[in-house]
């Protein structure tokens, strides 16, 4: 990088106005419009261009002063230009290896002038001495005087470098200064008991730290002005998710009262008594739909632990009341399989199901769609088809949503917006439980409940890791299984990259099972099938006729098979946890022992290493989320959080937890006391983007 003024020609005054309008636009890309956003973009790191360090002394990073003695262009052992500078202490080489024919003069010019020059970079030991490879330089007059703080390195973009940003943010801050629009906005009250600095003094700081300061607490953002910024983050995320709980106890839903006549018919069939978890979890649920603001509770709970039972409860007390009930899911396959289950036990005591997903006949959408607008259907089971513009119902109490993460946050709000009768309440679930630290931060508007207890009698599932160079002996052990009576199902590698080359390789991989194994039945399902081809695909597997079942990740939610007791995952390596997870999920649904294989390709890189470890050691998925968010962070953890919310760029809820807690205690102060103050915080914050939150 060269920090060299250059001299701009003259241009006419009509492409002024483009060339800012560029250069803004670049800037927005990077979430700066506002003053306060430039402000608020903070360094990434900082290099320390306040001394010159002698060349004999030089180590590491180092910033030197002297004048050139050498100039030459060199072809080996490539084209590079070499430049010697030295000082009244030795001598210094410095080689660029990319350069333009400009720097080259800039060069000869400072050789004949003995114009001096500044130059920062690594020093190491080369072949002919001490070099630099590519340092920053500049070309100065003597006596040039050095920067009185430490120089910052801004997160920068394309076509947005350094000096932009750094000139940018430094005439933001002096206008917020001179403008006194850096006021606090915590109180003075709130600011001495959290013993936090003034926003002011930690922003200027920041921006320019003194040569003196505690690097290293700038290093590792643990600084006290770096607290009051991740304490301020934190406290706007509590204000705004506070807000967005309080604002829905506000608006009217219907008062499911009481449990009735088809919630004791239902618990009474069924086969088995509800777990302690499960019996929590639904006196939690069932309190929230007797009162008259909308409950919006997470369900979640490790895969089998019984969430859907729970979601059926939930459904008839709402029929109970006189409501309707929808059930949403993110695949066919899913929505088939709920469908499937609930009107087996649902309509033998008197509760009429309907069923809608794109791939209907348009006879069959019209007539479900008549049925849920006249309310002939108490419970809707389906895909987004719900949530079309043709699908009206008569009397929506509940929505639910089933792995909700799959859906996008208008998807889940259309779902709500389908009634004319008030705000229906709303049950979430997932089987990729939220660990504690997420849960007080992004899911602080929710209200959650956790089954974390198995049903009894369900057998842990055996995972093994084996490498690619066994294939042939796992081929060997499901054929085995399967003329033992086992059925096995054989997921196929993701490739993210392509979901042709994915699907060619389900294909391919049918076709090699098929040919190894003459005497079995192997079946193929895929996510690019018809939907009644997977429908039957999947029937003649739950029938058994289908003994191994060749499947991409559309069998990864939803599939209970109980006989299906051994699965083999190729390329477990590309998966992420929560996947694999899920996956192992469909098996150990019976009563024989079962096993999950994870096939790996060897020269693992160390997350992917700490991934099939993480799987070979627990199947809990409380602690298997747990260990993910350790490896991945939140913002990769959550994924497409629906919406585009805004992840936090400064605190950290690994090592900010104690933090989160402060804000959340200080965030129900300030609404409660201070509600003045707590608006200009959020609009200091979020800058009217509360809604990415609420999600």
């Amino acid at each position: 990088m060269i920090s060299v003024t250059k001299t701009r020609k003259a241009a006419g005054a009509d492409k002024l106005p483009a060339a800012k309008s560029t250069i803004q636009a670049r800037l927005a890309r990077l979430g700066l419009r506002r003053d306060i956003d430039f402000v608020l973009h903070l360094p990434m790191r900082y290099e320390d261009e306040t001394r010159i360090v002698p060349i004999a002394e030089a180590r590491d990073q180092a910033q030197v002063e002297g004048v050139v003695n050498d100039c030459s262009i060199q072809f080996r052992p490539r084209r590079q230009l070499v430049v010697r500078m030295a000082d009244a202490s030795g001598e210094l080489t410095l080689r660029f290896l990319n350069f333009y024919g400009s720097q080259t003069r800039q060069f000869e010019t400072a050789l004949e002038t003995k114009t001096r020059v500044r130059v920062r970079g690594e020093v190491r030991d080369g072949f002919f001495g001490r070099e630099m490879v590519h340092p920053r330089y500049s070309l100065v007059e003597q006596g040039v005087a050095l920067p009185e703080s430490l120089t910052p390195v801004y997160p920068a973009g394309e076509g947005v470098g350094q000096a932009l940003l750094r000139t940018a943010i430094n005439r933001a801050l002096a206008r917020m200064l001179d403008q006194r629009a850096l006021s606090d906005t915590l109180p003075d009250a709130i600011r001495t008991q959290r013993q936090l600095m003034e926003i002011g003094s930690a922003v200027r700081l920041l921006h320019h730290p003194p040569p003196d300061v505690n690097q290293q607490g700038l290093l590792d953002r643990s600084h006290p002005a770096w607290i009051r910024i991740k304490f301020d983050e934190l406290l706007a995320q509590q204000i705004s998710l506070m807000r967005a709980h309080h604002a829905r106890r506000k608006l009217d839903a219907p008062a499911l009262r009481t449990p009735g006549k088809k919630v004791n018919q239902f618990l009474q069939s069924l086969p088995f008594k509800l777990t302690g978890a499960q019996q929590r979890v639904w006196s939690e649920i069932r309190g929230d739909l007797a009162v008259s603001h909308p409950m919006q509770r997470l369900l979640q709970g490790d895969v089998g632990s019984g969430k859907t039972v729970i979601a059926a409860l939930a459904a008839l007390q709402a029929i109970d009341n006189g409501f309707q009930a929808a059930l949403m899911a993110p695949t066919e396959i899913l929505a088939e399989q709920h469908f499937r289950k609930l009107a087996q036990s649902l309509e033998t005591i008197g509760v009429s199901i309907a069923w809608l997903t794109g791939s209907l006949k348009k006879k069959d959408k019209t007539l479900a769609q008549e049925q849920i607008e006249s309310g002939a259907a108490q419970l809707v089971i389906g895909t987004h088809a719900l949530i079309q513009d043709g699908v009206i119902f008569h009397r929506l109490g509940l929505a639910i949503v089933d792995e909700q993460h799959r859906f996008g946050v208008g998807q889940r709000l259309a779902l709500r917006s389908k009634t004319l009768h008030g705000q229906p309440h709303q049950l979430m679930m997932s089987a990729t439980p939220i660990p504690r630290t997420l849960a007080m931060s992004y899911y602080a508007d929710l209200d959650v409940s956790s089954i974390d207890e198995m049903p009894p009698g369900r057998k842990p599932v055996v995972t093994k890791l084996l490498t690619q160079t066994r294939r042939d002996e796992v081929v060997q052990r499901i054929h085995a299984a399967a003329i033992d009576g086992q059925q096995v199902y054989w997921v196929c590698p993701l490739i993210e990259e392509s979901e042709a080359l994915q699907l060619q390789t389900a294909v391919d991989t049918h076709a090699a099972l098929s040919a190894a194994l003459p005497d079995l039945s192997v079946g193929l399902l895929h996510g690019r099938m018809a939907s009644a081809e997977k429908a039957e695909v999947m029937q003649a597997f739950v029938a058994g006729t289908i003994q191994v079942l060749v499947a991409t990740t559309v069998i990864e939610v939803g599939v209970d098979v109980p006989n299906a007791s051994l699965m083999v995952i190729e390329h477990a390596e590309r998966f992420g946890l929560s996947q694999l997870h899920q996956l192992r999920g469909r098996v150990g649904r019976g009563a024989a022992e079962s096993a999950c294989i994870l096939l790996y390709q060897s020269a693992l890189s160390q997350t992917a290493r700490a991934r099939l470890r993480i799987m070979h050691e627990t199947t809990d998925g409380f602690e298997i989320a747990r260990r993910d968010l350790e490896l991945r962070g939140p913002g990769e953890f959550l994924g497409q959080r629906q919406s585009g919310m805004a992840l936090l760029r400064f605190a950290d809820l690994q090592t900010d937890q104690w933090l989160v807690e402060q804000a959340r205690d200080t965030a129900a102060l300030m609404l409660r006391e201070y509600p003045e103050y707590a608006d200009l915080h959020l609009q200091r914050w979020m800058g009217g983007r509360e809604e990415f939150l609420k999600a």
